[in-house]
């Protein structure tokens, strides 16, 4: 599972360190079959995460430590079962590196909104239900109503207060939280 931003510093980092602990949360040692990684489409590689983003996550009781930014690729890309964005611009950056990634790639925002709809899925490894989980998102896509394009992009908290990195966080985990759920055992 990658997660992509602009700089791969503030929104990604966040997503990625979030994720693990809501997959490790959910299902303990199974969840070491989801691999979560992150870059940026304009990252400089190397740079330490964002401070806003690592005082938000020592807060969440998640450690920032070890970070280095990276700038996505298209062997990245084709090394990830699900590639998800902050925003669509992003998305659609992705997918000029490596077009076949397509029905993997999504915003997060987006992909969660789909996956709401999705059935649940109780078997198999907690990989294999992200997979299938994947593809019931594409099967039903199209029945999900549309929404405006701002509306499934996690907005940047950048130079605003550590507040904002707390609002981008919160929107992350409420997003994790309902795919997370499709696939947690009932």
């Amino acid at each position: 599972m990658l997660f992509v931003c602009h700089a791969n510093l503030c929104r990604s980092p966040l997503a990625e360190r979030l994720a693990r602990r809501a997959f490790d949360d959910a299902f303990g040692p199974e969840a070491a079959g989801i691999v979560t990684a992150s870059a940026g489409t304009r990252a400089y590689d190397g740079s330490p995460m964002h401070r806003g983003s690592a005082e938000v996550l020592a807060e969440c009781g998640v450690d920032p430590d070890g970070f280095v930014s990276r700038t996505v690729n298209p062997a990245i890309m084709r090394e990830s079962d699900l590639v998800l964005t902050a925003t669509a611009d992003q998305r659609s950056a992705c997918l000029m590196l490596e077009p076949g990634a397509v029905r993997r790639t999504f915003t997060l925002r987006q992909f969660a909104r789909f996956a709401a709809l999705a059935p649940p899925i109780r078997h198999g490894s907690v990989a294999d239900r992200m997979r299938r989980l994947v593809d019931e998102v594409n099967a039903g896509r199209h029945r999900v109503p549309p929404v405006p394009a701002a509306e499934d992009d996690l907005p940047d908290p950048v130079n605003q207060p550590i507040e904002a990195f707390r609002v981008c966080a919160e929107d992350v985990w409420r997003s994790l939280r309902a795919v997370v759920g499709v696939i947690a055992a009932a």
